[in-house]
């Protein structure tokens, strides 16, 4: 279609938009619902307050059942949310889904449809379901908003449950391989196991191997999107209280968090790891019990990223990001709010790719 050519347009000038955050007026006020994979997080254009609920989205996923057990909760935090918050009950409302929405329509496309009609039908929310460069332009929107002059790499990573995304002004690259979405492809394949937190270590040295083969493929076409000379700074907590104070100790000896990791010392302190259980790495470097599971799978992860990329380093700022006013600035996101009628019609054409369309070429609600 058309409308598909204007895709890298679409998303520059959602940056572009969003750059102007502070200046925008608002004819009406907004809700938005970021709606991710570990749940709903609830802003309004009117107000600083915040609400959240917790829904796990991608357990059910993973198990086959779809996203039908998470209906109840989920339409409870759409209508509830904003009264917690005190939001106007006369606002517009939109929900932005992310990445497990994505898999849900991967999976069953039919079903997912449907689901969103109904969240529709019970909660007045139009639920949108966002294509990954969309998400990566609000992550680096929020990145350039809340870093400020820290941010001086080309590229944003952040690492979610269920995604990741490397978000930049003029490129942005995201895949399915979250923290938690990574580490299960990781025990399927090395250990034919179907629990999503499964123990992986220790790793032998065709473990490793076979991991390094599967994210090289996975991220072949990383390069190509990004363009040359790309450097990344990595925001999200896998990295900023897991990989980074655990590398720095793995290889230095010190406790405090590194502001810049290599791809050597990572490599390094992957070798470190890999011949231990999980609890003598736990024991080792003394991380968190949230992220000890998940640590060497993200360490994996992180060497990945790098070599994919080409780049010897990343930076590490830990920033705590939010896609609320980004999705709440977004006119496209509401226009699609008053023809949400429109927008499942095409939704079931091209399923994430309707967004790109034209609101304002749909028939008037």
């Amino acid at each position: 279609m058309l409308w598909r050519k204007a895709l890298c347009g679409g998303v520059l000038g959602l940056l572009l938009g969003f750059a102007g955050l502070a200046a925008h007026a608002e004819p009406t006020c907004r809700i938005a619902f970021d709606v991710g994979s570990s749940g709903v997080r609830a802003g309004a254009s009117n107000s600083v307050a915040e609400a959240h609920a917790d829904i796990d989205y991608l357990t059910p996923l993973w198990a086959g059942r779809g996203l039908e057990d998470t209906v109840v909760p989920t339409v409870a935090a759409l209508t509830k949310l904003p009264v917690e918050a005190g939001f106007s009950a006369q606002c517009d409302r939109v929900a932005g889904t992310f990445s497990a929405w994505r898999l849900a329509w991967q999976q069953a496309a039919g079903d997912t449809l449907a689901l969103m009609a109904r969240l529709q039908a019970d909660t007045r929310v139009a639920v949108l379901v966002m294509p990954q460069s969309v998400e990566g332009a609000y992550a680096y929107a929020s990145a350039r908003q809340v870093l400020g002059t820290r941010l001086t790499t080309s590229h944003v990573l952040d690492i979610g449950g269920g995604s990741l995304q490397i978000a930049g002004a003029r490129s942005t690259y995201g895949q399915a391989l979250g923290q938690k979405s990574w580490h299960q492809l990781l025990c399927a394949t090395l250990r034919q196991s179907t629990v999503a937190a499964c123990e992986l270590q220790p790793m032998s040295v065709a473990d490793l191997q076979t991991a390094r083969l599967l994210l090289d493929e996975k991220f072949s076409g990383m390069a190509a999107t990004l363009g040359p000379l790309t450097t990344l700074t990595a925001i999200s907590r896998p990295v900023t209280r897991g990989v980074a104070p655990a590398v720095r100790l793995l290889t230095e000896g010190k406790t405090e968090p590194a502001d810049q990791l290599s791809a050597q010392a990572i490599r390094t302190a992957i070798s470190k790891m890999a011949g231990l259980s999980g609890d003598q790495s736990a024991a080792l470097v003394a991380a968190p019990s949230s992220y000890v599971t998940y640590l060497l799978s993200d360490m994996l992860l992180l060497e990945g990223l790098l070599r994919a990329t080409g780049s010897a380093h990343i930076q590490v700022i830990e920033g705590s990001l939010s896609i609320l006013p980004a999705l709440l600035a977004d006119d496209k996101a509401f226009q699609w709010s008053a023809r949400y009628g429109c927008y499942l019609d095409r939704f079931k054409a091209s399923g994430p790719d309707a967004y790109f369309s034209d609101p304002a070429t749909c028939p008037q609600p």
